[in-house]
């Protein structure tokens, strides 16, 4: 079960880099614009679609860790902005439920500051922040999932 949940993953997240690679830039593009934000819904669905087994699975490490999150927790896709648009995901944790529901994706900020560089990891309520997203409070990234390609 693990490892075609971890091959589905895989796959998936394969796809989305291959389909969503940036093209060359020239001048902005309302096409591409849509096309991000298409991508970005299409990978959200992606990652809802098999977040309930990653969210168990996290919770069930740390659990057999000893550092389980004392609150609610769920996973959500997370979409980065920086150096192109790229689509991966995050656990969230919160203490309010409703809060925790309420995020629907981590924006992932990235920024280079005298040679530091930074990713911000912001919950969100919205699936496609290139639209528009307000920040949820209360609530913070507990785990990052990353695929090996």
């Amino acid at each position: 079960m693990k490892r075609s949940l971890v091959r589905l993953v895989a796959i998936a997240l394969f796809s989305l880099t291959v389909f969503s690679s940036p093209l060359p830039a020239s001048a902005i593009d309302i096409g591409d614009i849509l096309k991000k934000g298409a991508i970005i819904v299409g990978g959200g669905a992606v990652v809802t679609a098999i977040a309930g087994p990653i969210n168990d699975f996290i919770n069930t490490v740390t659990l057999n860790k000893g550092a389980k999150f004392q609150g609610h927790t769920k996973v959500v896709p997370i979409v980065s902005f920086g150096s192109g648009t790229h689509i991966g995901a995050a656990q969230v944790g919160g203490q309010v439920k409703s809060a925790v529901e309420k995020t629907q994706a981590v924006a992932q900020l990235e920024a280079d500051f005298k040679g530091i560089r930074a990713k911000v990891l912001i919950p969100i309520d919205s699936i496609n922040p290139v639209k528009q997203f307000r920040r949820v409070q209360g609530v913070g990234v507990t785990a990052i999932i990353d695929v090996k390609l």
